[in-house]
């Protein structure tokens, strides 16, 4: 059964393995072991409560119990932009008119903006190739929204995402190499890797300050404006589906879009019920849906997608799915 938990310091090798997996452009997933290593004693001491709420990194793994590997991984940021700021450029339109000639132009213009500041961010999902399909990935999304809904205290009233903008058949992003390029004049990969690797000091000094008018951009740069990554397009419909829209924000490296939602309105949160477990047998037949089911503890945090008989004082699981979870019959879970 896949599971999905909440990682620490040993799954390092499974989360370098993942990185380099992700390729180019996967941000949140550098491919770099002491800054990984890093990220996984925060998310132990963040599932500990140890560190302040706004502080702290969640990260989630996807585990075949069966199989005992790690197939996926995902994560929550508690909030961003509070020790720098968490750029992104707005497309705005600014308008031009002449009482002279009797003409309005319309131009479209990237705005450095860093509206996101103190939101939560959901990122980082990727899931090895064999694993994207039969809702592994649903799974893997879903999981962070119902740790949020469990834990509403600990993340803000806005939820944020970012997805990987479009890159060509050669790997390269039009984006960086029309505009972004032109002010911070290093290659992608270096850039990349500073954004986790530092303290980002490089983007406050050289990211543009003035507006961009858009007619004096390279087209292919133009067109990748807000265009999510060929394999982002699953994540991006998932999002949406949750009650995710586009606030006309995109990437200042890529130019992919970013994607927010009211805490308290994404679906998965909204139509959370909480309920004793019972174990007992529960058909799956092929036109019943499976249920996301999770646990309410922190420390403890399980999820799966299993079938489920949900009714009015309790929920009804098969007895395998109760084991994955490590719950008892009469335990509390989170059904969705």
């Amino acid at each position: 059964m896949l599971v999905v938990r909440p990682a620490g310091p040993a799954d390092i090798d499974a989360l370098l393995d993942l990185a380099f997996l992700s390729g180019k452009g996967f941000t949140s997933l550098p491919e770099d072991r002491a800054v990984l290593a890093e990220r996984l004693a925060l998310s132990e001491q963040s599932f500990a409560r140890a560190v302040a709420p706004a502080e702290a990194w969640y990260t989630l793994m996807l585990e075949d119990t069966e199989l005992g590997t790690i197939e996926g991984v995902a994560g929550i940021k508690g909030g961003v932009g509070l020790h720098r700021p968490h750029f992104s450029f707005r497309v705005m339109t600014l308008a031009q008119y002449s009482s002279a000639t009797g003409t309005r132009f319309d131009h479209q213009a990237l705005v450095l903006v860093n509206e996101c500041t103190g939101s939560s961010e959901v990122g980082s999902l990727f899931l090895r190739p064999r694993k994207r399909q039969a809702g592994a990935g649903s799974l893997l999304a879903r999981a962070r929204y119902a740790l949020i809904g469990a834990h509403r205290d600990l993340f803000a009233p806005t939820i944020m995402a970012e997805l990987r903008g479009w890159f060509d058949e050669r790997d390269e992003s039009p984006f960086w190499h029309g505009i972004s390029a032109k002010f911070f004049r290093l290659p992608f990969e270096d850039a990349d890797r500073m954004i986790t690797a530092t303290d980002g000091q490089f983007i406050l000094d050289l990211a543009p300050r003035h507006p961009i008018y858009l007619e004096l951009v390279d087209p292919a740069a133009r067109e990748a404006i807000g265009k999510v990554h060929r394999h982002g397009e699953r994540a991006l419909a998932m999002l949406e589906d949750e009650g995710f829209t586009r606030p006309g924000l995109i990437d200042i490296f890529d130019g992919g879009p970013t994607v927010t939602a009211p805490r308290d309105q994404i679906r998965t949160v909204r139509d959370a019920r909480t309920l004793p477990a019972t174990g007992g047998t529960v058909s799956a037949g092929a036109d019943e849906r499976l249920h996301l089911v999770s646990t309410p503890g922190l420390p403890s945090f399980r999820a799966a997608l299993s079938p489920a008989r949900v009714a009015e004082a309790e929920v009804i699981l098969p007895q395998a799915t109760l084991a994955a979870l490590g719950v008892n019959a009469g335990d509390a879970v989170i059904v969705s």
